[in-house]
């Protein structure tokens, strides 16, 4: 296997990156943190989507003290936490955590991502202060490994 992230946050970026990224062979999506949603709405959001269509693999779900999605038998755990600092990342092996929930754009508010065990934290957003941002065939060649946290400058679907 790839690469393995983490998603936080599953409104419109957050599922388009999980439809897209749970049928890549190079990336495992290790968990979803959703909070406030029952595992049946987000089977159900992941599914069905009005812009893109109906999800071509089958989507269950497994509610109870270990909930999950499960994607044509890939098994993703889900979390339940506003508080980054409490989120499993480093126990789950999320070398990436994709920031989608709007709310934390700025280097200094994804720290907790990072402290939980993430190794690198994407905002889906532009930021809000001098994070760098890049737009794939732009300037993503200014992109260089030891940046810990970046943006992809946009989140417009």
């Amino acid at each position: 296997m790839g690469i393995k992230i983490g998603i936080n946050g599953f409104g419109r970026i957050g599922r388009l990156v999980f439809r897209s990224a749970i049928t890549r062979g190079d990336v495992e999506i290790v968990g979803v943190n959703a909070p406030d949603k029952t595992p049946d709405q987000l089977a159900y959001v992941t599914k069905y989507d009005t812009v893109h269509g109906r999800f071509p693999g089958a989507v269950e779900y497994e509610s109870g003290d270990h909930p999950a999605l499960i994607v044509d038998g890939k098994r993703v755990p889900l979390l339940n936490s506003r508080i980054p600092a409490e989120l499993p990342w480093r126990e789950l092996g999320a070398e990436y955590v994709l920031e989608c929930t709007g709310k934390f754009l700025t280097t200094e508010s994804v720290q907790d991502h990072l402290q939980a065990g993430a190794q690198v934290v994407i905002l889906s957003g532009p930021s809000k202060d001098n994070t760098p941002m890049f737009v794939c065939g732009v300037n993503l060649d200014k992109y260089t490994p030891d940046m810990q946290v970046v943006s992809n400058a946009s989140c417009t679907t």
